[in-house]
């Protein structure tokens, strides 16, 4: 799987985690594999591991060298597996101590449907709310941002990047390809997700880092420009927030 990613150009992978056991995973993978990083959180769906020892623990793995986000974190209101108050609780934990540690966020939030947006709209609040805890210039990406043009303007007014996942893609995605053409070049990423949201034309199978060429290709088709240009762009958006190096 990274051989093809290499060979489809990409330069840097993000692997994040969602609890402590894939946290630890992904910092394997990162001491393993030059390219890629990652990102330490627990996942709203993993709240139930949350325990007294689980901020300090997450505090001692971001000291790791290629850490450098805190992630994948935030909100799921479309599983429900977790009370809600206490994927809040946690999701503002970690949010902080991304800010004590000056690092960006990696935000989760799924909805219980397209028409109803509560779960964005909270996840919006509270980084509102804690934004000015986060690095100034670069407070973090909300993950496949599943939105509409003004909940993106929220993120973006107040800094933060705009992630594109395979949906981008699909046929009926037309409010999201809105989004695309009222998000600034400047503040967008792209992602796979991998191993969900295979782009099109692989939708159905599983996801992998060597298709985000497809997000680049469609952005471009979207905003009239090459996709090499889309590439480039994104590639210098990742390397802001996340401030890696070879």
């Amino acid at each position: 799987m990274l051989a093809r990613a290499w060979d489809a150009g990409i330069e840097r992978i993000l692997v994040p985690g969602i609890d402590i056991a894939t946290s630890r995973a992904a910092i394997a993978l990162a001491d393993e594999f030059p390219k890629v990083y990652a990102a330490v959180g627990v996942h709203p769906n993993s709240a139930t591991t949350w325990n007294a020892q689980t901020l300090e623990i997450l505090s001692e793995m971001a000291a790791h060298p290629k850490v450098v986000a805190i992630g994948e974190i935030g909100l799921d209101y479309y599983r429900d597996l977790v009370p809600r108050p206490l994927q809040e609780l946690i999701f503002r934990e970690q949010v902080s101590l991304a800010g004590r540690l000056s690092l960006p966020v990696v935000v989760h939030t799924r909805n219980q449907s397209p028409v109803q947006r509560a779960c964005l709209q909270d996840v919006l609040q509270i980084l509102i709310e804690l934004r000015p805890m986060l690095p100034s210039d670069r407070p973090g990406v909300v993950h496949s941002f599943s939105g509409n043009e003004v909940e993106a303007q929220q993120a973006t007014t107040s800094g933060f990047f705009i992630g594109i996942t395979g949906p981008v893609t699909f046929k009926k995605a037309n409010e999201l390809r809105r989004v695309v053409t009222t998000v600034p070049l400047e503040c967008l990423l792209i992602e796979t997700d991998a191993p969900f949201l295979t782009p099109h034309p692989y939708r159905g199978k599983r996801n992998e880092p060597a298709y985000v060429r497809y997000m680049a290709e469609q952005i471009g088709t979207v905003l009239g420009l090459p996709a090499e240009k889309v590439a480039q762009a994104t590639t210098a958006n990742a390397g802001r927030i996340f401030q890696w190096s070879n």
